[in-house]
């Protein structure tokens, strides 16, 4: 992003109020995940954290139960999750919730789907890779919250680590190093 003339910034400065105003709600408007932050701030003064995790909590509920026919689609609702999960993280600043969704959409889609990922194959090959990765990311993530919250977490993350390391992900849980159980 190019850096603005400090004339420009002076002439912005000098601008009246209600032009500066019409401006920057022009501008906002272009932004979805700005504008949906400054809603979550401003308007819903960050108390609808709750409904938001439920919200995606939901969608990954509703995901799981559509009974995939492959790896491959279901590395794809993966994905669309996950995006979601990073757009409330953006919106919100929410790290518990990221890593409490991230490790319930995980967990949930396995238990709805196992499956698909029993067995290491061609067809399992990029969802297992996915899944490791995500597993090792969300390890991180724990890791760098308060350690309060890691007792929380603990048993969800073992059944996650129970399944990545005996099931298609297996492989490349090995590569990544991934423990057979996570210690508080």
């Amino acid at each position: 992003m190019p850096a603005i003339d400090p004339d420009l910034k002076k002439a912005i400065v000098r601008m009246p109020s209600n032009e500066k105003d019409k401006l920057l709600l022009r501008l906002i408007a272009k932004d979805a995940v700005l504008t949906e932050k400054l809603q979550f701030e401003l308007v819903e003064h960050s108390t609808t954290l709750d409904e938001r995790r439920e919200l995606i909590r939901e969608f990954i509920r509703r995901t799981a139960q559509l009974n995939q026919d492959s790896a491959g689609w279901l590395m794809m609702d993966m994905r669309t999750i996950s995006g979601y999960v990073s757009r409330h993280l953006k919106v919100t600043k929410d790290k518990y919730g990221e890593v409490d969704l991230m490790l319930y959409m995980l967990n949930t889609l396995y238990e709805h789907n196992a499956h698909l990922l029993q067995k290491y194959n061609s067809r399992t090959d990029k969802a297992a890779d996915y899944i490791a990765k995500r597993t090792d990311q969300l390890l991180k993530k724990v890791a760098k919250l308060d350690p309060d919250y890691h007792i929380e977490f603990a048993d969800e993350i073992n059944k996650l680590l129970s399944w990545v390391n005996y099931a298609a992900p297996a492989h490349y849980a090995r590569q990544l190093g991934l423990p057979k159980e996570w210690e508080v």
